[in-house]
């Protein structure tokens, strides 16, 4: 009699009919990974990179086309996910992790560098916009072969013929090289004329012929007429190219430092044996 009276209590309907319907749901009802919403904020964004590539709004029927692309490419990313299938894929995660790291960088990105902050930049990084000592001389090829008495008194001839008043310009070999180097970076002299020579210009006289100097060419006499001595520029002169590195600093020091705080919530431990690392 009792477990006839259990069976007609309309509770116990009410329950089995409840449970009923949680299982059917279960099973035939689309789990929130099954669901996609495609939001307004998502329509526009499609939109705006619509705009971006093809420099017009999309119309209604691409607009869309976008919109069945991002469902299709969403529900077969979700598969595959569910499938496991971009575990151990190594673009993938090359390219999840570049997203991360751009996130990372972008949060940094967001803050405007002051006067000080740059001139501090500049101030641990001299050598990054140090501009380099200059120098503007003539030049005068003697000689590019022969014996030490040959070139010798080459350079006496040449010595005597401009002490005489003689164009510099009708002395010496024919050469390609120039015969006046105006206000030119000790580097790129020494990427015409070799370091030896660049290295000679900076103790020359200062508006005199002097020499031999030799180069990758021959021998030389040279007029050293200005130098100009290495400074570092001021603020106002190189702002753009400060703030441009000041931000790529600051970038590259928050992608560290959220790394380091990533790195401390992990517990790794390496079970292989590593090249260089002693036996356990």
């Amino acid at each position: 009699m009792r477990f006839r009276n259990i069976v007609r209590e309309p509770l116990l309907h009410f329950l089995l009919i409840g449970l009923a319907l949680f299982v059917y749901y279960g099973r035939v009802a689309p789990s929130d990974n099954h669901r996609i919403v495609v939001s307004q904020a998502l329509v526009d964004d499609l939109a705006r990179q619509f705009q971006a590539t093809w420099s017009r709004p999309p119309t209604d029927q691409e607009l869309a086309g976008l919109v069945d692309t991002y469902i299709h490419d969403e529900i077969l990313y979700r598969e595959g996910q569910a499938l496991g299938l971009g575990r151990d894929d190594v673009v993938i995660k090359r390219r999840v992790r570049q997203k991360l790291e751009v996130m990372s960088e972008e949060e940094a990105a967001r803050t405007e560098p002051s006067d000080a902050d740059l001139a501090a930049y500049v101030n641990a990084h001299p050598d990054s916009f140090r501009k380099p000592a200059t120098v503007t001389f003539e030049q005068i090829l003697v000689a590019t072969k022969g014996s030490g008495a040959d070139i010798a008194r080459a350079l006496a001839s040449t010595r005597s013929a401009l002490e005489g008043g003689a164009d510099p310009g009708t002395l010496g070999q024919a050469t390609l090289l120039p015969s006046h180097v105006e206000g030119s970076a000790l580097d790129l002299v020494a990427r015409d004329f070799g370091e030896q020579f660049a290295g000679q210009l900076e103790s020359l006289p200062v508006g005199q012929w002097a020499g031999p100097l030799t180069s990758s060419f021959g021998v030389h006499l040279v007029r050293v007429s200005a130098r100009r001595p290495s400074l570092l520029p001021s603020l106002d002169s190189v702002r753009a190219l400060v703030a441009r590195e000041w931000e790529n600093a600051q970038r590259k020091r928050a992608l560290e430092e959220s790394y380091r705080r990533l790195r401390q919530t992990y517990a790794v431990v390496i079970e292989a044996k590593l090249p260089g690392t002693p036996p356990r």
